[in-house]
């Protein structure tokens, strides 16, 4: 796998067509903005192929979390703040 290359915000606008090239190649350029990552510069192809995961899997999974009323946890949390 060919390493990222990173781009600044400025730099990126100025090499678009550069950087479009690459990607038709294959590789991917991650843009900053004040050396925050700020958006990808990926294949078409690559798209589907994201490591992250749904979280579809986790719904429901906090039931009970904040008690057997939430209402109540959260306003008693947040008075916490307020005193």
């Amino acid at each position: 796998m060919a390493k990222l290359q990173r781009k600044g915000a400025e730099e990126a606008r100025n090499q678009l067509p550069l950087l479009l090239a690459a990607a038709e190649k294959g590789r991917t350029t991650i843009i900053t903005r004040h050396g925050r990552s700020i958006a990808a510069l990926v294949p078409v192809g690559d798209l589907g192929k994201s490591s992250q995961k749904s979280i579809l899997p986790l719904a429901g999974s906090g039931k009970g979390l904040w008690g057997s009323n939430s209402r109540t946890t959260l306003r008693r949390l947040r008075d916490e703040w307020n005193d």
